[in-house]
């Protein structure tokens, strides 16, 4: 009998920078629109500067999820180039090791030293890149899949405060898109959590919290700025 298990890991690269997208697009935008509205700007400034920064930080997502990406890309290529080395090398010595990791794990000696001999006549890089260096497919650095998914969820969740800008007039626009976005950062909180198979409460409320937070601090000093002025 099949016992069909669902797991999410394999979700985790494009999920973390899915939501850490669209969270920001969210709060950046909406902590961008409620600064300059503080600020005392009218509606086109308003809406020029949401655009701005819906532009600005899609391509600083995207350049930085790709440069970061990269660079775990670069360090997983350069461990596996000097595991392939050292297998090269001293396969009796790597051998050793891939024992003395199943010994840890529970095995005794023989069994350990079975299963690395079977696990090396297979593939003998890929035991010692997952096993060793803990680097494996479904985790693997994927620079330009991150970078899309970082750079499309920012600009989806920064259209959601744009399309509340044009929607509302000036003189409600600070509670209309304050409270709209921290409805669309707990459908955000909530939507990753049932995406991760997480708890949805937590979630939801964790990720309103520092949106809410951020909001606050930067129509603070939007006021500050358009009492100054």
């Amino acid at each position: 009998m099949r016992h069909a298990e669902r797991h999410r890991t394999h979700r985790t690269g494009w999920l973390r920078a899915a939501v850490l997208g669209a969270n920001d697009g969210i709060v950046s935008t909406a902590s961008l629109v409620l600064g300059v509205t503080a600020a005392g700007a009218n509606s086109q400034g308003i809406l020029v500067a949401g655009v701005a920064g819906l532009v600005a930080g899609a391509m600083s997502m995207a350049a930085g999820e790709y440069v970061s990406v990269s660079s775990q890309a670069d360090t997983e290529r350069a461990d596996l180039a000097r595991e392939r080395k050292e297998l090269a090398a001293d396969p009796e010595h790597e051998h050793a090791e891939l024992t003395a990791i199943y010994v840890k794990r529970g095995l005794d000696a023989a069994l350990a030293s079975n299963v690395a001999t079977q696990l090396m006549q297979h593939d003998a890089l890929g035991a010692h890149a997952r096993d060793e260096l803990g680097i494996s497919d479904t985790l693997a650095a994927r620079p330009i899949q991150a970078s899309l998914a970082s750079a499309s969820t920012f600009a989806v969740g920064a259209a959601l405060p744009l399309l509340v800008v044009v929607s509302f007039p000036v003189t409600v626009l600070m509670w209309a898109v304050s409270g709209s976005s921290l409805l669309f950062l707990a459908l955000l909180g909530s939507l990753s959590a049932r995406a991760g198979g997480a708890a949805l409460i937590p979630a939801a409320s964790r990720v309103t919290f520092w949106g809410a937070l951020a909001m606050a601090l930067t129509a603070g000093v939007g006021a500050l700025f358009g009492v100054a002025a």
